[in-house]
């Protein structure tokens, strides 16, 4: 991979172009990470989640939030909505099983909070948890920052 950089780099060179290196993408250590590269925020039976720094970066410029009706149904694993970019759509998967309690109103005007703050102001979605044992199927910020490196190093 650092070879294929270096030629990119030294391409954009020669082309004259301005080319941005971004550094690894913010894991929070307070989350949990499904691998479809949903977070969740637990505090007591109540999850907020959202799509990752990692996701937003791979993603693009947001333009449009798909949000589900509060008081729908998630499922761990299952899509509930979607996030749409410049570059191409993408499902947004639960990490948790529970009833949507709220969703992120300001999305819909502002879609670009998924990328500006995607941990903080750009949660999509606060979900009350039927089963708080599926936390264990999740990753911690150390595996999740190691899976996005993996995942990675193979594109």
């Amino acid at each position: 991979m650092a070879s294929r950089l270096l030629w990119a780099s030294r391409a954009a060179s020669y082309l004259r172009i301005s080319v941005a290196h971004r550094g690894f993408a913010t894991v929070l250590k307070d989350l949990k990470y499904y691998d479809s590269h949903e977070w969740v925020k637990v505090e007591g039976n109540s999850a907020t989640v959202g799509i990752t720094d990692h996701a937003q970066d791979h993603l693009g410029d947001v333009v449009f939030v798909e949000l589900p009706e509060v008081g729908a149904p998630v499922t761990q694993g299952e899509g509930f909505g979607a996030v749409e970019s410049v570059k191409a759509t993408s499902d947004v998967n639960s990490p948790v099983t529970g009833k949507v309690v709220e969703v992120n109103e300001e999305l819909s005007n502002s879609p670009g909070l998924v990328n500006s703050s995607p941990y903080e102001q750009g949660w999509i979605i606060k979900v009350e948890m039927s089963d708080a044992g599926q936390l264990n199927n999740l990753m911690d910020a150390d595996k999740y920052s190691k899976f996005c490196e993996e995942e990675d190093a193979k594109h």
